[in-house]
């Protein structure tokens, strides 16, 4: 643990990396009143987050819904209005977003004093880290203490050309330059599922490869199911346990070998296929800290890393990765160096956001956790097509889903699939949260909901699992 600089440093804390994690750490330091500055390899503030990653590609997942709704609206189709939106044209939306993004963003350090330096940052010594600019010009600055969050990147076998014009990963699928008639996602995990949703809604053929046995495996096995029967009812084709032999680029198109003896050609290839640590370029073997294969991190519960006064939050300490864990364990790393020792508590019962079409979101435990650990646990459903508000949206695919203790009624977890999950999911994490015995399936029963909303779906679950029990 570490406080306030010795006058020998220039700063109390250096954030590498503006993304989330960096910031989380920055704001949360310089609040607190530690002299604090931030280092930035791109040009522009806000990290992969901003820029290729969440809020680039989540822009593009509404204006792909906002095209498909309309043209699914019987009401539209009456005067017979049928949108035909081009990839590029539905990215070009995300632009502005991208934009007032980066300003909000860049403002919180210009309004908090927090200096910022552009380039790319190297460890001379566990105290002293290197920044150069791309002119070659280099400048050493000092600092007591250091959150390196530099985030990850798509990872790429060596044997994959990535320079071919029809072969991508998910930081370049966003320039692709026309839209595909088919599609091969190679990579079944968060990532690949919500690129897959997005193309299929496009309208393109859609091969989902997914090299392990099921979608998204961490999930609640109901909601895995789920999301495989509705991607395969649109008429995606998923196909399980397959690993690539051969990835070919053609002038028109990719064909991907599998070690199982298929072949599939299609327009393009999205690699969606695991990340690595930003962890390659910066000096580490300069402070003795080495990083695991895929060049993430190993942190303690307060993010520390074997070196008492760096600290590394984010994606490159692998999962959950996730923006919104990224900026708390930011938060929980800052708030350790200034001595306060909540931080292992601050970044725990992250909830999931995955946007698929539709959106799953969850928090707490799941069935096949609470079974392996022997909880006597009961479960409790609300279907959306029964509630009102999903009926008049025309939003009626999915479902809300409440585990709780059969004894105690705690909630120990919540599992939501369909229109707007990742908001729905909040109303069951605040209850969680509370101290017994507030947090249990009875505030659900007992609290009168607005009516029609998809709030009230809590309800209908809290009911319809208190009604197991007897």
């Amino acid at each position: 643990m570490a406080g306030k600089s010795p006058s020998q440093f220039k700063f109390d804390l250096i954030v590498i990396g503006t993304g989330p994690g960096g910031e989380g750490a920055a704001m949360q330091a310089v609040k607190r009143g530690l002299a604090v500055a931030a280092v930035e390899r791109y040009s522009r503030i806000g990290g992969g987050c901003t820029h290729w990653g969440t809020i680039p590609s989540k822009a593009l997942r509404f204006a792909i819904f906002r095209m498909t709704e309309a043209n699914s609206n019987p009401l539209f189709r009456e005067v017979g209005v049928n949108i035909e939106l081009t990839f590029p044209q539905l990215r070009k939306g995300a632009e502005s977003v991208i934009n007032q993004q980066e300003d909000l963003r860049r403002g919180f350090y210009e309004k908090n004093g927090v200096k910022i330096y552009s380039g790319a940052a190297r460890f001379a010594d566990p105290h002293t880290i290197e920044v150069c600019e791309e002119n070659g010009a280099c400048e050493r600055i000092t600092a007591a203490n250091f959150v390196i969050a530099t985030g990850a990147r798509p990872y790429r076998p060596p044997d994959v050309d990535f320079s071919h014009p029809r072969i991508f990963d998910s930081d370049t699928i966003l320039n692709l330059t026309f839209t595909p008639w088919s599609i091969t996602v190679y990579g079944a995990g968060v990532v690949g599922c919500e690129y897959a949703s997005m193309f299929r809604n496009m309208g393109s053929k859609l091969n989902l490869v997914n090299t392990r046995n099921q979608l998204l495996e961490f999930l609640d096995d109901e909601i895995c199911d789920a999301l495989s029967y509705f991607l395969r009812e649109k008429g995606a084709l998923i196909r399980h346990g397959e690993q690539y032999e051969k990835i070919e680029g053609v002038e028109d198109g990719v064909i991907l070998h599998l070690k199982s003896g298929k072949k599939i050609k299609t327009d393009i290839l999205l690699w969606a296929n695991g990340r690595t640590g930003n962890t390659d370029h910066l000096g580490l073997d300069k402070v003795g800290l080495v990083p695991d294969s895929r060049g993430n991190l190993a942190v303690n519960d307060r993010y520390a890393t074997t070196v008492p006064n760096i600290y590394a939050v984010g994606d490159v300490i692998g999962p959950p990765a996730l923006a919104s864990a990224a900026y708390m364990q930011g938060r929980a790393a800052a708030l350790h160096i200034l001595g306060d020792e909540c931080a292992k508590l601050l970044a725990h019962d992250i909830p999931t956001g995955i946007y698929t079409s539709p959106e799953i979101s969850s928090i707490g435990k799941n069935e096949r956790e609470l079974t392996a650990e022997n909880v006597p646990y009961e479960v409790g459903h609300a279907q959306f097509r029964t509630l009102a508000r999903a009926q008049i949206t025309g939003q009626k695919v999915g479902m809300l889903k409440l585990l709780f203790h059969r004894e105690t009624l705690a909630i120990l977890g919540v599992h939501c699939f369909g229109a707007n999950a990742s908001e729905i999911v909040h109303i069951g994490q605040a209850i969680m949260n509370q101290p017994p015995p507030n947090n249990t399936l009875m505030y659900f029963i007992n609290t009168t909901f607005n009516y029609p909303t998809m709030a009230e779906a809590y309800r209908v679950a809290a009911l319809n699992g208190y009604n197991r029990l007897f």
